[in-house]
């Protein structure tokens, strides 16, 4: 094996490959809004989602205390791309203005999206994402003190998935070589590549374990 040479470098933002969630909440007024953002990580059935509370979607989930994480394929970045830049706070926020956000406050006529009823909140679910994450927030941790971030802890509570994704025999887990979920990789759109080999995790946390 070849040796590498390591570079120290000081990038702006460290996304190394994230999903793409697509947020919808509720405004004050009781409209809808939806925001597409990439901080997210998963363990069991909870979340952490990285916001800045100065934006629309953390407002509102931290006022009404719930969500919608609908999960785009690579098939709908042209929405994500009309819903970039766009903000649901009027007036934008300054930090927000300087890089070039502007207010919209029908996020999902701008993004030609479908809302959808959800079961247990009262934020609708986006029809043209695969897989819906019905979410309650359960606690906001402040982040990076000082600054305006904060993670946002939710609690999954129904799951909506197509159908065409789940696997044959065990209609409870999506088959991972249907789902390509849109990855968001220092700032730029990308999807999955074939499976490279099979993985020993799979046996202990897959259908065989249940």
């Amino acid at each position: 094996m070849s040796m590498t040479t390591h570079v120290e470098i000081d990038p702006k933002i460290l996304y190394f490959g994230s999903s793409v969630v697509l947020i919808s909440t509720i405004n004050e007024d009781g409209t809808p809004n939806l925001a597409p953002m990439s901080s997210a990580w998963w363990l069991n059935r909870s979340c952490m989602l990285g916001l800045s509370h100065k934006s629309q979607t953390a407002q509102n989930m931290i006022r009404e205390g719930e969500c919608v994480l609908n999960l785009p394929s690579i098939d709908l970045i042209p929405a994500i791309e009309r819903l970039t830049l766009l903000t649901g706070r009027n007036p934008v926020p300054e930090s927000k203005a300087a890089r070039g956000y502007r207010f919209e406050a029908d996020k999902f006529g701008v993004s030609k999206l479908t809302p959808l009823p959800s079961r247990e909140v009262m934020a609708p679910r986006v029809q043209q994402c695969p897989i819906h994450l019905e979410a309650k927030l359960v606690k906001v941790h402040p982040f990076e003190e000082p600054s305006s971030l904060v993670a946002l802890e939710v609690r999954i509570g129904k799951i909506h998935v197509a159908q065409h994704l789940t696997m044959k025999d065990h209609p409870n887990y999506v088959d991972p070589s249907k789902w390509n979920p849109m990855i968001m990789n220092f700032c730029e759109y990308f999807g999955l590549s074939e499976q490279l080999s099979n993985s020993r995790l799979a046996p202990v946390f897959g259908p065989a374990a249940t």
